[in-house]
């Protein structure tokens, strides 16, 4: 009965979705619709279908490989010093709905996810000869809780579970863990909502950046619930003393280090609910002290009329991102480039596209490169790789984390075929 239900809900929602919601709005001055708001918003997901003998598309003069497929929900990947690839595997959240429009949305969601079970572990790939196939594959860890976020430093690899930031002694060549992690901080588990916690490392090894998002869209739950959420912490590597570094970031997805400036990057995505192209996610430069928005204020000094009470003077103090990506693109995935990935992508980021669940023409579902130039953005994005969404408009796999070899390669987690590619220039 609950699922008769469910499909007659959802094809209620389904009826309720928007036309062509128009073009998405890209760069540092995104021109922004007013909010639409209504009973429901519009809610569309590709179904899952499988490549055959099909691959994602590249630019002409790159090649594409799987190599490691069967995977158990692949999120993040480390690229460690000796060109050994971790990849972080695991699924969470526990967010019970508030509304029935959070039920829809949940099984909405749920038709758009592959089947796996999250494998909660981490898995190690290794290319023995350097040819480019990963021949060995074996379980670096296991017992782990949604591991998401990895960092390499001072010695160690540094996991970022959805409760907790562990630590795991590590040398070069090492193919299993040698004993259980070392917890080195807490971090906010109740809810999770939001649950991925993204983390890199500064320069020096001395502290790690951890994302931790919104535990609602926009408050719903209450302001209690947001305590040390919708933040960036930066946290001691050897002590786990903590402290917000950047506030008011709804869900800071992926996190990274600019090379040569030691200034923190991270991609976020934002609200829903008052528009297929409201709120665009975002790619920006994360100050320190600096105060985003959420949920007072979107793109700056947006007032968002559903967070009660308002805060004149937190919109005032919003800081305004540096790059829109579009509207509900869910960035999940953020690495700057290197000359060895060729000279038309040398300079700049690439960003893994999870995709949406709530406009009525996808957006997403792709692995763009955002051009820079004197450190900032400075062009449209590029599509690096695409084909995701087939004919049928059927999503045969999801970009997630992305991770640049220095050698010349972007290593691309891919949660619905549960793929890691491998993009290298011929």
């Amino acid at each position: 009965m609950r699922s008769i239900l469910l499909i007659g809900i959802a094809a209620i929602a389904l009826s309720a979705c928007d036309g062509d919601p128009g073009p998405q709005q890209y760069g540092a001055t995104p021109n922004l619709p007013e909010p639409q708001r209504g009973l429901l918003p519009s809610m569309t997901i590709p179904r899952p279908a499988n490549w055959g003998n099909d691959r994602p598309t590249v630019p002409e003069g790159y090649t594409i490989t799987a190599i490691a497929t069967d995977l158990r929900i692949p999120r993040q990947t480390l690229v460690l010093p000796n060109g050994d690839i971790l990849v972080a595997e695991g699924s969470g959240g526990n967010a019970p709905a508030l509304r029935p429009k959070d039920i829809i949305a949940g099984f909405i969601k749920s038709l758009g996810k592959s089947s796996a079970k999250g494998g909660n572990r981490l898995t190690l790939l290794r290319d023995s000869d350097g040819d480019g196939t990963y021949e060995a594959q074996g379980v670096f860890a296991d017992n782990l809780n949604a591991p998401y976020g990895l960092a390499l430093a001072n010695g160690a690899i540094y996991v970022a579970n959805q409760d907790s930031l562990v630590r795991f002694d590590y040398r070069d060549g090492q193919t299993q863990a040698s004993g259980p992690p070392t917890v080195v901080a807490g971090l906010p588990s109740a809810i999770n909502h939001h649950w991925t916690k993204a983390m890199t490392v500064s320069p020096d090894g001395r502290f790690l950046y951890v994302g931790i998002g919104s535990n609602s869209n926009i408050t719903e739950r209450g302001m209690v619930a947001e305590v040390d959420r919708a933040m960036v912490w930066q946290i001691d590597a050897q002590t786990g003393a903590h402290r917000p570094y950047a506030t008011g970031l709804r869900n800071p997805t992926a996190l990274t280090i600019q090379p040569g400036t030691g200034q923190l990057w991270a991609v976020v995505n934002e609200r829903d609910e008052i528009g297929p192209n409201l709120v665009p996610d975002y790619l920006t430069s994360v100050r320190e002290g600096g105060f985003y928005g959420w949920p007072y204020s979107y793109w700056g000094q947006n007032v968002d009329t559903r967070a009660q009470p308002q805060d004149p003077q937190k919109v005032a103090a919003a800081i305004r991102p540096d790059y829109s990506l579009g509207a509900h693109v869910a960035a999940l995935g953020v690495a700057f480039s290197t000359p060895a990935m060729g000279t038309n992508f040398a300079d700049g980021v690439f960003v893994g596209e999870h995709g949406s669940w709530n406009r009525s023409v996808p957006s997403g579902y792709k692995v763009v490169f955002v051009p820079f130039r004197d450190g900032r953005p400075a062009a449209e994005p590029i599509d690096f790789v695409s084909g995701f969404l087939n004919g049928e408009g059927n999503a045969r796999g999801r970009p997630v984390g992305v991770t640049v070899d220095p050698r010349g390669a972007l290593i691309v987690a891919d949660d619905l075929s549960n793929t890691v590619w491998r993009i290298t220039p011929r």
